[in-house]
């Protein structure tokens, strides 16, 4: 195993890796919107925070050496299901045929009080 680290997505806040690189395949943690550069959320509300969440992963990506063109599966969490379709609109922006696979779901608290986070596994 290879743990993928860049200081172009939010540092880990605990005891997990960014991402790991293991078979070819490269498994990133959950990303919350958080901007690497402010640290804080990006103004707005789940349109701005779905993009910042899948830039951070992106970031991930990149650094192991992939694109979201890569991606075969993603988790998302949302706070609230509400959201889905705005969440939505912005996630298709930035995947195109084929679609990876994907999950969502409403849980009730993101840490820091996040309205999305979105973990991706990647194929090399």
């Amino acid at each position: 195993m290879k743990a993928i680290s860049t200081k172009n997505a939010p540092a880990a806040i605990g005891p997990y890796s960014q991402a790991i690189e293991t078979g070819g395949m490269i498994f990133a943690s959950g990303q919350l919107p958080i901007d690497p550069n402010t640290g804080a959320f990006p103004e707005g509300g789940i349109k701005e925070q779905t993009r910042q969440s899948i830039l951070n992963a992106k970031a991930i990506l990149e650094e192991a050496g992939c694109s979201l063109s890569n991606v075969v599966k993603t988790t998302v969490l949302l706070s609230d299901i509400a959201d889905f379709a705005a969440m939505n609109e912005v996630y298709a922006s930035f995947f195109s045929e084929p679609f990876p696979a994907r999950s969502a779901f409403a849980v009730r608290d993101l840490p820091k009080g996040a309205l999305i986070e979105i973990e991706m596994i990647a194929a090399k």
